[in-house]
């Protein structure tokens, strides 16, 4: 059942009007293991009366069964819902759960304690207005009391209740509590925690948790739950410059065009002037548009349609602000991110990132460093691995708007997608633009490339050949660039061994080096391209996401991939530079086909099978195919 009002049985129109019109907090709680996250937030929702009769017959079973209380009623129970959380005691995944008050309405995840499951505590956090961070009181400030408060600092949450539980176990000790106080009091200063509330408290019994508790008279503060009603962040939002990511353009039919969105930050009137980022353009507010009728003011939370007194060219993704106090625009930042993939951040790979309502191309350089966030402690490091959490420089294919994620949250946080399986892959926070976004920019050029493709006689093109080592890559490019010449073409071949002599020297073959190593070839490639050669690549490029990369450097038709196919077994006896050999024997590791994968393309536009065409014949296929296309 839901919480009990008079108005339920007196004017169930008025309680729903009431109810509609509650504020919306969303919290999370956070600590170690074994601090009582979930028991806490059990006890909330059967305190705030939303457990049905049968959730509490079951309740009552499974507190016999599988509880920690002796067959009392375990509250931890109504949270952790994944069977390996119940069988360990602990909890796994974030668990959302509502309820409500007369006052005010409530989400609260319960995150993970374990160290290993910080993504899913970074999950919970992203969207949270306040953090209750709990401590068992016998034990005090630990290492994942540590990481947890540093990483609710680091996602901007203002609202901190430090939640200092089982003070029944304690002796509900003032003594106690003020010394657990006083250690993280100091150490909420050193990771920018400008102030908290600290509740003692039992959760298991109820002790300040909705009422005040008798067996703390030492205690002034409120107890939790009033505390969390009264916590004022909407007007925090209301009070920052407007922004609305623009999510939909509306267009229903020929007399009628307005940009849809959720107001993000400050407020907005019909007559106020705006400007649409990143193209520069300003405006006026004509009609601030609901399904309910049009508003003289919208405010940050609500989701409106605006339209505009002048034809501007707007998208998905476009960012409207007051023209006053615009955001900025660039395309290079430095970042703080929190890798959430089982496989390893690696500099320079192409990855999509999501900021408010716009998807990007960005690539990650080297990690300037990570952050220990057991001592806080700065460390060097060449990638992130799951878990880990570092500042890096990003750079982006197109500029954004942006503000830093200190003062904005929409316009400040992202994701990184992996752009060939989709998985989310990073969290990360925008600190500030670089310097070199701001003062670099393009130069406009009177020759261009369609003129010097002209002066040739032909199409600029990439022919890309990928394939394991041995497969006869390079022999082929070899005789189709010969081929080529001799029909007048102008040609240009990229050997992965010639370039490694020279241009990337400097390269090794770990998997971020062999990344930068393509990066930079398909950069020159697409120079060579743009002075009108046809460029002969002949590189093993074991990865699909920087061949894709190279791809979409190019415009469409400029790009054709050759598969040059050749089962490992017979790439491995022919061996010609005995690299197998080595590294069967273990005398060369990152070898493709051996301890680093290959990727084998997917739509290759020419695909040519060595183990039944000979060299001279599968360039004879390469080129028949490129004059016809």
């Amino acid at each position: 059942m839901s919480h009990q009002s008079a108005l339920i049985a007196e004017d169930i129109e008025a309680y729903l009007k009431a109810h509609e019109h509650k504020s919306l907090l969303r919290f999370l709680t956070c600590g170690s293991v074994d601090d009582g996250k979930s028991t806490l937030i059990g006890r909330l929702l059967y305190d705030s009366k939303m457990i049905f009769e049968d959730q509490m017959a079951a309740l009552e079973a499974d507190s016999k069964k599988v509880g920690t209380q002796g067959g009392e009623i375990d509250f931890a129970l109504l949270v952790d819902g994944l069977a390996a959380e119940r069988e360990q005691g602990i909890t796994i995944d974030v668990a959302y759960r509502f309820f409500s008050t007369d006052t005010r309405k409530f989400i609260v995840a319960d995150t993970p304690g374990h160290e290993q499951y910080t993504r899913n505590m970074v999950t919970g956090a992203s969207t949270a207005d306040a953090a209750i961070i709990l401590i068992d009181a016998r034990k005090g400030v630990l290492t994942q009391t540590r990481r947890h408060s540093y990483l609710v600092s680091l996602l901007g949450i203002r609202h901190v209740v430090l939640a200092i539980n089982k003070m029944d176990l304690v002796g509900w000790s003032q003594e106690v509590f003020d010394s657990i106080l006083a250690e993280y009091h100091d150490f909420a200063a050193q990771i920018g925690i400008k102030g908290f509330t600290a509740i003692p408290m039992s959760a298991l019994k109820g002790d300040n948790i909705t009422e005040p508790s008798d067996k703390a008279p030492w205690y002034k503060g409120p107890p939790l739950l009033p505390h969390l009603e009264s916590l004022d962040v909407e007007d925090d939002l209301r009070e920052k410059p407007f922004r609305m990511p623009v999510q939909w353009v509306n267009r229903p039919d020929l007399d009628f065009r307005g940009f849809s969105g959720l107001i993000a930050t400050g407020t907005i009137t019909p007559g106020d002037r705006v400007k649409v980022l990143p193209s520069g353009r300003e405006s006026t507010v004509a009609r601030i548009v609901t399904m309910t009728g049009d508003l003289p003011r919208a405010v940050a939370g609500q989701s409106v349609t605006i339209t505009l007194t002048d034809e501007i060219d707007i998208s998905r993704g476009d960012v409207l602000s007051i023209a006053g106090q615009p955001p900025e625009v660039a395309d290079q930042f430095e970042a703080t991110i929190v890798w959430m993939d089982d496989e390893g951040m690696l500099p320079g790979r192409p990855y999509l990132m999501k900021i408010g309502t716009r998807i990007v191309g960005a690539s990650i350089t080297e990690p300037k460093y990570k952050v220990n966030v057991n001592t806080l402690e700065q460390l060097a490091a060449k990638r992130l691995e799951l878990n880990e959490i570092g500042v890096c420089n990003l750079s982006l294919d197109a500029p954004i708007a942006f503000d830093a994620y200190k003062d904005n949250h929409t316009l400040g946080g992202f994701i990184l997608v992996d752009r060939i399986s989709n998985r989310t892959v990073g969290a990360g926070m925008l600190h500030f633009a670089l310097r070199r976004s701001q003062n670099i920019h393009w130069q406009a050029l009177d020759v261009s490339k369609a003129s010097r493709a002209a002066q040739k006689g032909q199409k600029g093109r990439v022919v890309w050949l990928t394939g394991l080592s041995g497969a006869g890559k390079s022999t082929i490019a070899n005789l189709v660039e010969k081929r080529m010449q001799a029909d007048g073409r102008h040609t240009y071949l990229l050997d992965g061994d010639n370039v490694r002599h020279g241009l990337n020297k400097d390269l090794g073959f770990t998997e971020e080096d062999r990344v930068e190593n393509i990066r930079r070839v398909a950069e020159v490639s697409k120079l060579m391209v743009d002075a009108g050669l046809i460029v002969l690549v002949s590189f093993i490029s074991p990865f699909r996401a920087e061949r894709r990369m190279a791809r979409e450097l190019m415009e469409d038709g400029e790009f054709v991939e050759v598969y040059v196919a050749t089962p490992l077994a017979v790439a491995e006896q022919r061996d010609v530079k005995g690299l197998y050999a080595k590294a069967r024997a273990g005398e060369l590791k990152n070898f493709t086909g051996i301890d680093s994968p290959y990727e084998e393309p997917e739509h290759a536009e020419i695909t040519v099978d060595t183990t039944t065409l000979s060299p001279e014949q599968a360039a004879e296929e390469i080129v028949a195919w490129l004059a016809k296309n």
